[in-house]
């Protein structure tokens, strides 16, 4: 809802129209749009008095300025349907009044349905890549309450940059701060970063440059009228924890170790970056245990934490956190695993069903670019699939990214027993093919976990099309992997028999890949000699089978005459 100044004021309606022929499509839409309740997409507004072009405007502002979305015209906050005011019946003029009254001038696309006897508008407002306001000044946006439900809040201008940072319209990390001579930096954090160069594999030509020649050629420092400047990337890089403290007072670190109700580490970093990242690393070193295991000629190291998955995870948090939102970058360990947040949603275009897939993007490009290049960080920007390898290889479950949400982004990484003969697979085919891509080991972790699944099954959890998931099945299958039942869309994929074996697990094996065709017939024969007669839902349940499948094992038995058929689709079943 919107609270402007003139809320008190008699209402004042600048619309008048004659009516025109109603419209009725798209009726089962909007009952389904009704049904989900307010969100930070939709929102509800009666027009029993007439809604003043003000507040209506304000809202389409507030819609535009977050993630876009639908305004319902004619619909209560409970979602009860009162229709629209006879001033609002003609929906055309709407758009332009939008127009006029918006700065930048937002264009919607407005219709009238008829539901429940009622006219109501469903006003579609696009995502603006840029703030919007109202022809008064009125800048307001949306968020959810702590109860779940929407409200338009004032857009402050310490928010602008975060707004247009999480787009990709600027780059919070290169801006210069001209209050600081860069004769104020640390010396000292220009030698970590050549230390880090070697130690890590970045550029290895920077280390010839001289220090001016490195902080121009990171973008540490920049000329301005002819004085040397630190950006913010270059204050975080080389910065004092004064100037640090001062300057960027959102950047902290926060390292936690709980063992239950006991807090065995707090401590808490406004160092620069990279000496930040180290001493967070030297205090997550004595949590790590690890073991060894044999695999043919070689013992392989099996920790409790992927040393990897960590430094991605930490180095992530660090360089693609929101520094104009106050919060630490909390590094926690506990009884059930590793948990690593930091301040400011996902960045635009990003989210939890692209996360594997998305274009490498940051939202401070410059600090991001100046870690790749130091070697912190994958050189690739798929540093993403490295916390996923971390995980899973060792048969642990996939990082789950769920606790994120528009103000934090958090990844847990649970502290769960190692699968050492999910190891040992995967040690042995990087051994034979090289490494294991990210998308393969995603499919066998979750045929360990789910025994039997179909591509449309698997594809969510690859994120990508079920074609490209099914040509990564049939290599699996290929390598002796998998093992595929059934053709078409019904064809599921288990875990292969040599898999199960090297196990130990073959009579686990015999209960996921099925019973054979011939015990299957037999099955059903008894099941209707039982209980007189049998569903194809029933021969689903009783052999394992998918919708497709059962169908073509009643259809084989109906036309050896077998069975008999009576009724027609749901309603169909099958006797001797």
């Amino acid at each position: 809802m919107i609270n402007s100044p003139r809320a008190k004021t008699r209402p004042r309606c600048g619309l008048s129209w004659k009516a025109e022929p109603r419209m009725n499509t798209h009726e089962h839409e909007i009952e389904a749009l009704i049904r989900r309740g307010e969100s930070l997409v939709l929102e509800f507004k009666s027009d029993l008095k007439c809604l003043p072009d003000r507040d209506l405007v304000a809202t389409v502002v507030s819609l535009a300025n977050t993630e876009g979305g639908d305004l319902l015209l004619g619909v209560e906050d409970d979602g009860s349907v009162t229709g629209l005011h006879a001033n609002h019946f003609n929906v055309s003029g709407i758009p332009s009044l939008i127009v006029n009254k918006t700065n930048p001038a937002i264009s919607v696309k407005v219709e009238r349905h008829n539901l429940q006897s009622k006219s109501v508008a469903r006003i579609s407002v696009p995502k603006s890549r840029q703030l919007v306001s109202t022809s008064d000044g009125i800048l307001v946006r949306r968020r959810l309450k702590l109860d779940g439900t929407p409200e338009a809040v004032p857009f402050y201008p310490h928010e602008f940059i975060q707004r247009q940072s999480s787009m990709g319209l600027v780059d919070p990390s290169a801006m210069v701060l001209e209050e600081i001579d860069a004769s104020q930096l640390d010396p000292l954090q220009r030698l970590r970063i050549r230390n880090a160069i070697k130690k890590y594999g970045g550029e290895q030509s920077l280390l010839a440059l001289a220090d001016e020649e490195l902080d121009g050629a990171l973008g540490l420092c920049r000329e301005v009228n002819s004085v040397r400047r630190p950006t913010i990337a270059g204050l975080l890089m080389l910065g004092t924890e004064e100037l640090l403290r001062a300057n960027l007072p959102a950047y902290e670190v926060a390292f936690q170790v709980l063992r239950g109700t006991d807090v065995r580490v707090n401590e808490f970093y406004r160092k620069p970056l990279i000496e930040t990242f180290e001493e967070v690393e030297l205090q997550f070193k004595p949590w790590l245990v690890e073991e060894e295991i044999q695999v043919g000629l070689f013992r392989v190291p099996v920790p409790n934490y992927d040393r990897r998955a960590f430094r991605e995870a930490l180095v992530n948090a660090l360089v693609h956190r929101d520094f104009s939102t106050l919060g630490a970058v909390h590094v926690k360990l506990d009884n059930d695993g590793l948990s690593i947040s930091s301040p400011g949603g996902f960045i635009e275009g990003v989210g939890l069903d692209n996360l594997l897939v998305a274009p490498p993007r940051s939202r401070n490009p410059l600090l991001a670019d100046i870690i790749k290049r130091i070697g912190l960080a994958e050189r690739t920007g798929r540093g993403i699939d490295r916390i996923y390898e971390g995980m899973l290889r060792y048969g642990r479950p996939a990082p789950d990214y769920s606790m994120s949400n528009p103000y934090t982004v958090s990844v847990f990484m649970a502290n769960a027993a190692a699968d050492l003969d999910f190891l040992k697979m995967v040690v042995e085919q990087e051994d034979k093919l090289g490494n294991m891509p990210i998308d393969s080991l995603i499919i066998l972790s979750r045929l360990r976990e789910e025994r039997r699944l179909t591509t449309a099954d698997l594809a969510p959890s690859v994120q990508k099309p079920e074609a490209t998931v099914r040509a990564t099945l049939e290599k699996l299958v290929e390598t002796g992997f998998l093992e595929p039942h059934g053709i078409g869309r019904g064809r599921t994929y288990t875990l292969s028999a040599r898999l199960y074996q090297k196990a130990g697990k073959k009579s686990e094996y015999i209960r996921q890949a099925g019973f054979a065709p011939i015990q299957q017939e037999q099955m059903v024969l008894n099941y209707i000699d039982k209980h007189g007669g049998i569903k194809r839902a029933d021969v689903m349940d009783l052999c394992h089978l998918n919708g497709p499948q059962a169908y073509r094992l009643l259809k084989k038995l109906t036309d050896k005459e077998l069975i008999k058929k009576t009724g027609e689709k749901k309603h169909a079943a099958y006797t001797r």
